[in-house]
């Protein structure tokens, strides 16, 4: 593995587990009334369209981090939708 692919499953691993602290927090209080649930739609949104790019250039760095943030983002739609004010 060369600097660059290192770089790029380094950079997935971080913005991987940006959300993970966000997810657990809502989790735990069970309060997302803080959380714009139009950011929280665009960022799912986006991490389809990467997924879909980094599947067809078969980028595991891209793939591996927007399949995470894809999963984590939608448990953050699921919280804001069902988690009473």
């Amino acid at each position: 593995m060369n600097w660059v692919e290192l770089s790029g499953h380094i950079g997935s691993f971080l913005s991987s587990v940006t959300f993970i602290p966000q997810v657990y927090k809502t989790w735990k209080t069970r309060s997302a009334g803080d959380l714009s649930i139009t950011m929280m739609l665009i960022v799912f949104t986006s991490t389809i369209v990467w997924l879909v790019y980094g599947i067809a250039l078969e980028l595991w760095p891209v793939i591996t981090a927007n399949g995470i943030i894809c999963v984590l983002s939608l448990l953050l739609i699921i919280f804001k939708l069902s988690f009473k004010k």
